[in-house]
């Protein structure tokens, strides 16, 4: 059997007006990511961390930010493409951990449909993904509300 670890990180601004999603589910809040796609920074994070794990490449180089393709695309898109890539490479999710930081809006009332989304999206039990949801403590521009960040990391396996 063997074992692959991917890790993944995106950050992108906030701004009022905009549409914040998470994993997919859309979040009530007065700002949203300023990005080419709807800037889902998990799903993003995630995409890069499958990607990475099997050596295939990136989010920017399967979807790149300078082709109109992609502009306002759902980020379940990238995260689909990158999973059948790993699944046509023999690999399946051992689990997904991350976390994501943002000053507001918390994230514990959206993380158990943010987690259901994800399983659902990758057709795997919700028991293989978990993440946190943590704030910058009011420092830099995480912490005054101007952006937010997430970091995921994921364990492959080919073979049983």
């Amino acid at each position: 059997m063997e074992i692959r670890v991917g890790i993944g990180f995106d950050i992108h601004r906030l701004e009022e007006g905009r549409e914040l999603v998470i994993g997919g589910v859309k979040i009530p809040y007065e700002k949203g990511w300023v990005a080419h796609s709807d800037g889902d920074i998990f799903f993003h994070a995630l995409t890069d961390a499958l990607l990475g794990a099997i050596g295939y490449g990136d989010i920017g180089q399967l979807f790149p930010d300078s082709d109109k393709k992609w502009e306002g695309a759902d980020s379940s898109i990238f995260l689909k493409e990158a999973y059948r890539i790993v699944k046509e490479k023999g690999y399946s999710i051992v689990n997904i951990d991350g976390y994501i930081i943002l000053q507001k809006p918390k994230l514990l009332y959206y993380r158990k449909k943010i987690i259901e989304n994800t399983a659902k999206i990758l057709d795997i039990d919700v028991s293989r993904i978990f993440i946190k949801g943590k704030t910058f403590e009011k420092i830099g521009e995480i912490g005054e509300g101007k952006a937010g960040m997430c970091e995921v990391v994921v364990l492959l396996r080919k073979g049983e």
